[in-house]
């Protein structure tokens, strides 16, 4: 397939970029900034004719796009005012999508968030393992945002039933030179805001891939994190000391992911292949 990708320059994007490309397809960043080359066009987001000018067709770099991936954005609350993300993130969505259904892009892929799960987990998860089965609960203006994001999706592919829109609730993205840090076993608080999970930037761009080739038309959520914690103490040990009062379901021995990944597992075929745990 030939692919825009939006937020081509970021932490997650510079990988899945990689990835896409080392399995075969055609990839065309769109970013505000980036190195410049044949796979790279500066775009504006919040800007709507940049965007579906570029998706359309850009001089001799391509004439059509067939699927889109979209994570540009600012990437976490906090970075920048609450008015700034919200006006940043929301405006560049629509228009990114907005621009695919004019043009006739009907596979789209994009970055929503496990903030939507309610994070930072001040106030206890309904249950745990968390999944994707319980409302949104937003406890940021940024992820009030991927909240308004998922229900733009619902309505768009209720309008045009032939549209795919697949949002990946990625965890906490890192790459193999955050792992010096890890693991987080000092203070069972320090991480109990996601709790304890990530995802390595290589397993999020499998989940990207697998979400193009295997989603079907209409729209879902995913969580995507890596398969296990970021910490050697057994799950049982963390819950008790800080969730003593949330219900727990199914088989919590060891330390794989809290946050969980059997729909993806399940629907996409995701199967996340890395680990901190390899760097040790």
């Amino acid at each position: 397939m030939r692919i825009a990708l939006t937020g081509s320059s970021g932490k997650l994007g510079t990988v899945v970029a990689r990835e896409l490309r080392s399995a075969g397809h055609e990839v065309i960043g769109l970013d505000i900034r980036g190195e410049r080359g044949s796979g790279f066009v500066q775009v504006d987001l919040v800007d709507y004719g940049q965007v579906i000018d570029a998706l359309a067709g850009v001089n001799d770099k391509h004439d059509g796009i067939d699927a889109l991936v979209h994570l540009g954005a600012i990437p976490a609350p906090g970075i920048s005012s609450d008015v700034a993300t919200f006006h940043n993130n929301m405006i560049s969505t629509f228009n990114v999508f907005w621009a695919a259904v004019r043009l006739g892009i009907d596979r789209i892929v994009y970055a929503s968030s496990e903030t939507v799960l309610g994070l930072p987990f001040d106030i206890d998860p309904p249950y745990i393992p968390v999944d994707e089965d319980y409302a949104p609960r937003p406890e940021s203006v940024y992820s009030l945002v991927k909240v308004l994001e998922e229900h733009l999706a619902t309505e768009l592919v209720r309008w045009h039933p032939e549209l795919s829109i697949t949002a990946l609730r990625f965890s906490n993205v890192m790459v193999p030179e955050d792992y010096a840090e890890f693991p987080f076993d000092a203070d069972a608080r320090a991480r109990k805001w996601n709790l304890w999970g990530y995802i390595d930037a290589r397993d999020g761009a499998q989940a990207v891939q697998r979400a193009l080739e295997n989603a079907p038309a209409g729209f879902d959520t995913f969580i995507i994190a890596a398969a296990d914690t970021v910490t050697t103490r057994a799950n049982a040990e963390l819950i008790a000391e800080v969730f003593p009062n949330v219900e727990t379901r199914g088989d919590l021995d060891g330390t794989g992911t809290l946050l969980s990944i059997d729909k993806a597992r399940r629907l996409l075929g995701y199967d996340p292949q890395h680990s901190w745990r390899d760097h040790r």
